[in-house]
Parts: C-alpha cells; sequence; structure tokens
C-alpha cells in the first residue's frame, strides 16, 4: 500500500481536517527526501576486507587439505584394485 494512501487514511480515521493531513503528509515526505546520505564507516569497511581476505585464505587452506586426502584415497583404491 502507498505509504501517503496509508497516512492520509490514518488521519482521516481520527478526524484531522483535510488541511492539517496535507500538511502532515508534505512534512512527511519532505523529511523523507532530505534524510542525509550516510557516509560508509571506515571500520565497517576495514571489517568487510578483512572477512573477506580470511574467506579466501580458508577456501584455500581447506582445498590445500584436501589435496593430499584426495591424493590417499586414489592410492589406496588402485592398491586395493
Amino acid at each position: 500500500m502507498n505509504i501517503r494512501l496509508a497516512l492520509y487514511q490514518a488521519l482521516k480515521a481520527i478526524d484531522v481536517p483535510e488541511p492539517k493531513i496535507d500538511a502532515v503528509i508534505q512534512a512527511m515526505e519532505t523529511a523523507l527526501q532530505s534524510s542525509p546520505i550516510v557516509k560508509p564507516d571506515p571500520d565497517v569497511e576495514h571489517f568487510r576486507s578483512e572477512l573477506s581476505r580470511v574467506a579466501s585464505d580458508l577456501t584455500l587452506n581447506i582445498g590445500t587439505m584436501m589435496f593430499p586426502v584426495v591424493a590417499v584415497v586414489f592410492v589406496l583404491m588402485v592398491m586395493i584394485h
């Protein structure tokens, strides 16, 4: 539902006069449009980059550990047959 319509219906339901409803809706729209743009937090950006680095390292480490396991399993399969 459109927020403008919902606000209008809510104010109308409590018997607010039409000019005041329009004023409230205009004020709400102005407040929502003029909200300041939030700058990214450097700590958050640093955390994200570190998290990405850790994820890459973890993927590399898991791959490094899996290679010998797969090699041993392959060798055992060859020895059994």
